[in-house]
């Protein structure tokens, strides 16, 4: 199953881990406020370097061991420390920075439905990609996979409360870009 026989990996949660996700521990995160619930999905894409796939540099960013000469770019985001709770690789797989009862650090100043700071509501989900190229049909998958396995754990949570970076950041981010097929997406959501 998985990202190699075109089947979707079939999740669950426990205690706040997406089984089986591959973990990748980060620093970056902090409580949820006391009695806030998570009932906000946001979809981000990220590649380090820019437009380059399959390398280390969103893991080694979102653990704190980036190096920072290691590209020209890299000096443009040196410090930033950031994290998202989940990552979809182009070929499907799952990484989890994150535990989910925790606050990722992915929306920055945001804003949804008239509540600021998404990062104490949301969780968080980093596509492999930028905002124009075409998301595989891997991500999508394991992307609705991972959403319909949410939406079973998280009451609060509905197929409505799904947004882009760029919605709850206008004019700040455009992630997930136009490459990404929202009709598509919500078609494979169970």
């Amino acid at each position: 199953m998985g990202p190699v026989s075109g089947e979707p990996m079939p999740y669950q949660i426990e205690q706040g881990w997406l089984r089986p996700a591959r973990i990748v521990p980060s620093p970056n995160f902090g409580p949820r406020p006391e009695g806030v619930a998570v009932d906000l999905l946001v979809i981000h894409n990220i590649s380090l370097p820019p437009g380059e796939f399959g390398g280390d540099g969103v893991e080694r960013l979102f653990t704190n061991c980036l190096d920072w000469d290691a590209h020209p770019f890299f000096a443009e985001i040196r410090g930033l420390e950031v994290s998202s709770h989940l990552l979809i690789r182009r070929c499907g797989q799952v990484l989890q920075f994150v535990n989910l009862l925790q606050r990722a650090w992915h929306a920055g100043l945001s804003s949804y439905a008239g509540r600021d700071n998404c990062n104490d509501f949301s969780v968080g989900i980093e596509l492999e990609g930028t905002d124009d190229t075409a998301y595989t049909e891997a991500q999508y998958r394991e992307l609705a996979a991972v959403t319909d396995c949410l939406l079973a754990t998280y009451s609060s949570m509905s197929a409505q409360r799904i947004a882009g970076h760029c919605d709850i950041a206008p004019g700040r981010k455009t992630d997930p870009g136009p490459a990404f097929d929202w009709q598509r997406y919500r078609r494979l959501l169970g």
